[in-house]
């Protein structure tokens, strides 16, 4: 049976329903979208602060774990990949009795990605555009590992408390030329790559950010991200989750975006 709590990571009660009787709890909500430090530390780190007080003034054996980012290896780069280390901080220091686990994902796509599969889509059409190093390489994991990797963890009866990465198992990662091959090969055209100057986005990310605080909304693309964007390594492995939990991820890259609904490459059928 599914009980639903309304609320907020802002109120104390709806958070104090929503541990009560747990076993486990799975904190995903966050923000990635902003044009200030306050606006990210807000959810991304307050957030994390007042479930755990809940779960530890409870006095409850929940265990609690929580989605952070790979963004959180780099906390210098962006106000998001800042929020996020100092979300994992939190636990770190605060967490006392309260049995914990900070799950680092890179690259998140799959069936209801909103941020990355745009670029699929524009690639489809036979341009890659680069933000980057077309050599820069990057880890990935398909939505569905992802939350097999959390259910991995509920059946897990004894961890180590800690920060920990997952990604699809590609050994290294992948850059920006191999994924275009992919592309190319779902979609069965030519994909050229296209290099973005930089002052281009450059200009585009600061007229962005002074629009949304002139406008009130939370942007997307801002000088942080792309500091984020053409960071040369984002690759991480599963190794020390894997020891702990005994999962394994399914599904890589091509075989995931084929299975993504939403643009020319979706294939919900085997290819021969």
């Amino acid at each position: 049976m599914v009980t639903r709590v309304t609320g907020s990571l802002e109120d104390t009660s709806s958070l104090e329903a929503l541990v009560k009787n747990a076993a486990a709890v799975v904190h995903c909500a966050g923000t990635v979208r902003g044009a200030t430090q306050q606006q990210f530390d807000r959810v991304n780190v307050e957030g994390v602060r007042r479930l755990l007080r809940v779960l530890e003034n409870r006095n409850t054996s929940a265990r609690l774990l929580t989605l952070s980012s790979l963004a959180a290896r780099e906390p210098q780069l962006s106000y998001y990949a800042a929020s996020k280390y100092k979300g994992e901080q939190v636990l770190i220091n605060e967490a006392g009795k309260v049995s914990w686990l900070a799950l680092r994902p890179p690259a998140v796509y799959g069936p209801g990605d909103r941020e990355l599969l745009p670029l699929f889509r524009f690639m489809a059409r036979g341009i890659a555009p680069l933000p980057g190093s077309p050599q820069a390489r990057f880890s990935m994991v398909f939505v569905a590992d992802l939350a097999d990797a959390v259910l991995a963890w509920l059946r897990c009866e004894h961890f180590n408390s800690g920060v920990y990465t997952i990604d699809d198992g590609t050994a290294g990662g992948y850059n920006w030329l191999e994924v275009r091959a992919i592309v190319a090969r779902l979609c069965q055209r030519p994909v050229r790559t296209v290099r973005i100057p930089a002052w281009l986005l450059d200009v585009a990310a600061h007229v962005n950010r002074a629009a949304s605080r002139l406008l009130g909304y939370a942007p997307m693309l801002t000088p942080e991200k792309l500091r984020e964007l053409r960071h040369p390594d984002w690759v991480c492995d599963s190794n020390k989750f894997i020891e702990q939990t005994g999962w394994k991820p399914a599904v890589q890259l091509e075989e995931g975006l084929r299975l993504t609904p939403g643009w020319p490459g979706y294939r919900p059928e085997p290819v021969n």
